[in-house]
């Protein structure tokens, strides 16, 4: 398991603070945000600490959507996409790489839902990440 580093809910995690802790990822961070705002100016972005997970998590949405949640470990940070059951068959249904198909389909299931986490630590992440983006976005 991954080590979680936003643990403290008194230090608000800034982006210094998230920096001293993803160490080479700091990349693709830079990339991913990046790309958000260029691309996905409508997606809105929250930090909260969260009592059950006892850490600081990303939640990027669009209106009331949750797009993806973000977490901070040591070295790295790491995306998760959750979809409903019924949005897995659209998805596999739908143009989308290779890769991603096989993702999808060994995807964690959570009861109704499937979840799929990312670690931020390969340009080829980075790209499925921004497929997932779109796909979410998509998806009602």
């Amino acid at each position: 398991m991954d080590e979680l580093v936003l643990i403290d809910k008194e230090i608000f995690p800034t982006e210094d603070i998230i920096f001293s802790h993803i160490g080479k990822t700091k990349t693709y961070w830079i990339a991913l945000f990046e790309y958000l705002q260029s691309v996905h100016p409508d997606l809105t972005d929250e930090w909260r600490y969260y009592k059950d997970g006892k850490s600081w998590l990303l939640k990027v949405t669009k209106k009331s959507k949750t797009v993806f949640w973000l977490s901070v470990n040591k070295n790295l940070f790491n995306l998760a996409f959750y979809f409903g059951g019924k949005a897995q068959q659209t998805l596999l249904e739908s143009d989308i790489s290779d890769d991603l198909r096989k993702l999808i389909v060994d995807a964690k299931k959570h009861g109704k839902i499937n979840g799929i986490t990312l670690p931020m630590n390969k340009k080829k992440n980075l790209g499925l990440a921004k497929e997932l983006i779109e796909l979410k976005k998509k998806i009602k």
